[in-house]
C-alpha cells in the first residue's frame, strides 16, 4: 500500500510531542533540564530493549555472575586491565548486555571502523567500565573549526580518528569516578597500538584511499551538556580532555526505528538511493531522514536543538603542526597501568574515603530490578 503523506507527517509529530518536543515552530526540548532529556532518550532505549529482549533475558545470569554489590567492593584492591573486546565471546556478551541496560542514553549499532573495550577488575573478577569506538562523522562544525580543516583535507585528517561512542564505568565503581578511569583509557599507548594493527593497509571503502593508521586522536560528545566526568581531567599536568564547544543540535536518535523505516519506504517510492551499511558513511542515516524530511515539507524537524557537550582527546603533542605542516607526531606517553595507578591514587581511594555512595550499590536489588523493567516491555 502506497504510503500516505500527511498520514506519515502527523505521526513523526505526535512521536516527537509525546517525547517531550515541542514545535514552535522548530523542533526543541521542552527546557535543556536533565530529566526532560532523558524523558526524550526514554523512547528510543525501550525501543532497543524491546528489540533485543530475549538476548537480555538468555544472559541476565552470567552477567550476575561477574557483577559485585558495593558491600564486596575494597577499592584500595581494585586492579585493572585493558581487554579488546572480540566478536562471539564472553566479553562481548557482556559488553553488549550491560551497553544496552545501564545508560539512559539508548544503544545504536556502531558504523565503520569500531574497536570495543572492557575495563576488567582482576581482584574482584568483574567488569568495571567499557567504552565503543567507531568511525566519527565526517563533518561536525565544532570539530572541525577546533583543528582549521577544510573540505580538501578533512576526510584524510578525520579517517585518523576515531569518536567514543559509549564511555563509562560500571556500578559499584562508577560512584568511585571510574568514568575519569576509562576516559583516561582512550589516550592509553595499548589503544592507539591495537588500532595501528587492527588497520595496517586497510583502504577506505568510500574513496579506495590508503590512510596511514595513525589514531592521532578521539572525539565524543555529552548527552546533556557538559560532562564532569571528562572535565579537569590531566596527567602529568597535561590535559587529557578538551572541552571545544556544543554540537550543532542535528541527530536522529528523535525518530524511531518504525518511523525511520517507514521514510525509507517513502523515500524508495519516489524512487531515491536508500542504500544503507557499512560503505556509505556513519552520517548516510542522517541524509535519509533529511531527504524524507524535506519531501514530508518538515525539513526543522532533522534538528532535535539539543546541545551536545563536544570532548576532544588528542594523543600527539604536535597535532595542530602534524596536520597543517606535516610535521611527524610526537606521541604521548601513557601505558595503562600507570594510567590505572594514576587514577587510583588521584580519584578512587580519596573519593572512597570521602563518601559512602559505593557502598549502597546492591547488586541483587539492581537486576530484580532489570528483570522487571525487561519482562514487562
Amino acid at each position: 500500500m502506497k504510503i500516505n503523506e500527511g498520514e506519515l507527517r502527523n505521526r513523526i509529530i505526535k512521536s516527537l510531542n509525546s517525547q517531550g518536543f515541542v514545535i514552535n515552530p522548530h523542533l526543541r526540548p521542552k527546557n535543556s533540564e536533565k530529566n526532560t532529556l532523558k524523558r526524550i532518550n526514554r523512547q528510543k532505549r525501550k525501543e532497543q530493549l524491546i528489540l533485543h529482549k530475549k538476548f537480555l533475558i538468555k544472559n541476565i545470569a552470567e552477567v550476575k555472575k561477574y557483577a559485585i554489590s558495593g558491600k564486596e567492593l575494597n577499592p584500595k584492591k581494585i586492579d585493572l586491565e585493558l581487554i579488546e573486546v572480540n566478536p562471539n565471546s564472553f566479553y562481548s556478551k557482556l559488553f553488549f548486555w550491560w551497553n544496552l541496560i545501564w545508560w539512559s542514553v539508548p544503544y545504536d549499532r556502531p558504523i565503520g571502523r569500531q574497536m570495543k573495550f572492557i575495563l576488567w577488575d582482576k581482584y574482584h573478577n568483574s567488569p568495571f567500565g567499557l567504552f565503543c569506538l567507531q568511525s566519527p562523522p565526517l563533518r561536525s562544525a565544532v570539530r572541525d573549526s577546533f583543528l582549521g580543516l577544510n573540505n580538501k583535507n578533512i576526510a584524510y585528517w578525520i579517517n585518523q580518528s576515531l569518536y567514543g561512542q559509549r564511555i563509562g564505568a560500571l556500578p559499584p565503581y562508577n560512584n568511585l569516578l571510574g568514568g575519569k578511569m576509562v576516559a583516561l583509557s582512550l589516550t592509553s599507548n595499548e589503544v592507539r597500538r591495537l588500532y595501528a594493527k587492527k588497520y595496517r593497509n586497510k583502504e577506505t571503502l568510500l574513496k579506495k584511499q590508503r590512510l596511514p593508521n595513525r589514531l592521532l586522536f578521539i572525539t565524543t560528545t555529552s548527552a546533556y551538556g557538559k560532562s564532569s566526568v571528562y572535565e579537569r581531567i590531566k596527567y602529568n599536568g597535561e590535559v587529557v580532555s578538551k572541552f571545544i564547544g556544543f554540537t550543532s543540535g542535528s541527530g536522529t536518535f528523535h525518530l524511531s526505528e518504525d518511523l525511520y523505516l517507514e521514510c525509507l519506504r517513502y523515500l524508495k517510492e519516489k524512487k531515491i538511493n536508500t542504500k544503507r551499511g557499512y560503505g556509505t558513511g556513519p552520517s548516510r542515516k542522517l541524509k535519509l531522514i533529511s531527504n524524507a524530511f524535506r519531501h514530508l515539507k518538515i525539513p526543522t524537524f532533522i534538528y532535535h536543538n539539543i546541545k551536545r557537550g563536544y570532548y576532544f582527546f588528542s594523543n600527539v603533542r604536535n597535532l595542530y603542526e602534524v596536520i597543517h605542516n606535516n610535521s611527524k607526531p610526537l606521541w604521548y606517553d601513557r601505558p595503562f597501568i600507570e594510567l590505572f595507578n594514576f587514577w587510583k591514587e588521584r580519584w578512587c581511594v580519596p573519593r572512597s574515603n570521602r563518601v559512602n555512595t559505593w557502598r549502597y550499590f546492591k547488586g541483587n536489588s539492581f537486576f530484580k530490578k532489570i528483570e522487571r523493567e525487561i519482562n514487562g516491555l
